[in-house]
């Protein structure tokens, strides 16, 4: 049972702090669909791809004492904040995790704005199609965040970039 809680733990330990709810989902999202071993389950949501798993998830972890959520009032909207707590680091400390090497993906995902990741995962999401189909459901479904192509062609980059950071990690390791 605590496989999947100890995974999600490691991400956070792995990023340091995470800032947001949505980057936190969009993170895990994109990790699970560049075949690191994540199994929450999503659907398009408002944000893009979202998994009521892993928010259930999440608050599980800071129930027990393992992941700190600070709340922040941001202007007029609440910001979170994840970090790991020392019960966190200690029960990671004993737990085998059979996991690749995260470090170098989480920070790099960590540092990118929580709107890039909406469009990377919702990139992700529609993998299927072609680059236009693409982007004619980005254009469509995310006309509020006003994407532009370069941005939908900066998303399929970063894409493989990432796939890029998990394969020179997991040759390191």
């Amino acid at each position: 049972m605590m496989k999947e809680h100890a995974k999600l733990m490691e991400v956070i330990s792995s990023a340091g702090e995470i800032i947001g709810r949505k980057k936190l989902q969009k993170m895990i999202y994109i990790a699970k669909k560049i075949e690191l071993p994540f199994y929450e389950k999503y659907n398009f949501h408002f944000y893009g791809p979202y998994s009521e798993e892993l928010t259930l998830r999440i608050e599980e972890l800071c129930n027990l004492g393992f992941l700190n959520e600070i709340h922040e009032k941001k202007g007029g909207y609440f910001q979170y904040r994840y970090s790991l707590t020392d019960a966190g680091s200690d029960f990671l400390g004993h737990y085998d995790l059979d996991l690749p090497p995260l470090k170098d993906c989480m920070l790099n995902l960590n540092e990118q704005s929580s709107r890039f990741l909406e469009l990377v995962s919702t990139v992700l999401y529609f993998e299927g199609h072609s680059e236009e189909e693409v982007k004619e459901k980005i254009f469509t479904l995310k006309s509020k965040q006003r994407y532009t192509e370069e941005e939908i062609k900066e998303a399929y980059q970063y894409i493989e970039k990432v796939k890029n950071i998990v394969k020179n990690e997991v040759a390191q390791h």
